[in-house]
């Protein structure tokens, strides 16, 4: 789940699709690729719940069963967090896909919830992921910003790329004179 820009509803949505699939029998594991601006436990209700973070286990700290947090609410969906006290370049890229890699023979879906934005975070969650969704709002700089957020997926090898427009409001289709099919076609 990704977006050039911040305020597109990126962990709000990964949040929710991922409590949807899990509610439908899917085995689902969400990943906080937000290393140091981390808030995917909060949209999950998780916040004081997962003590460890996908840094520990790629250090060699922490076991990956003790850095996943299975919800205590919702059956099926499991939480791994970004360290916090880290950097975007201070994780290793291969190791943390070398991770992913290791981990979707036990899940039916793995979301990513990358950073705003194009830097080393983005590409550290490019890196893991087999298929991307852009989460765009209809205003100009967010559908920008999609744009160039799929030129730089597909620049890493992800191809498999989806649209999801959040946020539309009517009045503001209005007022650029469009309609959620011109959001999608931009």
């Amino acid at each position: 789940m990704t977006s050039g820009k911040g305020g597109t509803g990126k962990t709000t949505c990964t949040a929710a699709i991922a409590e949807a699939l899990a509610l439908m029998g899917k085995r689902v594991l969400c990943v906080d690729c937000d290393v140091g601006l981390k808030n995917l436990d909060l949209a999950l209700g998780l916040t004081d719940e997962a003590v460890f973070d996908f840094g520990d286990v790629i250090s060699g700290a922490v076991e990956l069963s003790e850095a996943v947090t299975a919800h205590s609410k919702i059956e099926n969906l499991y939480f791994l967090s970004a360290p916090s006290e880290d950097m975007p370049d201070d994780i290793d890229p291969a190791a943390f896909s070398e991770l992913m890699a290791s981990l979707k023979d036990d899940y039916d879906y793995i979301l990513m919830d990358s950073p705003a934005g194009l830097g080393s975070g983005f590409r550290l969650a490019a890196k893991g992921a087999d298929s991307a969704i852009v989460i765009s709002t209809g205003d100009s700089a967010s559908l920008r910003d999609g744009q160039k957020t799929v030129a730089a997926l597909i620049s890493l090898g992800v191809t498999d790329i989806r649209l999801l427009v959040n946020r539309v409001q009517p009045r503001n289709l209005r007022r650029i004179n469009a309609t959620v099919d011109d959001i999608i076609d931009a």
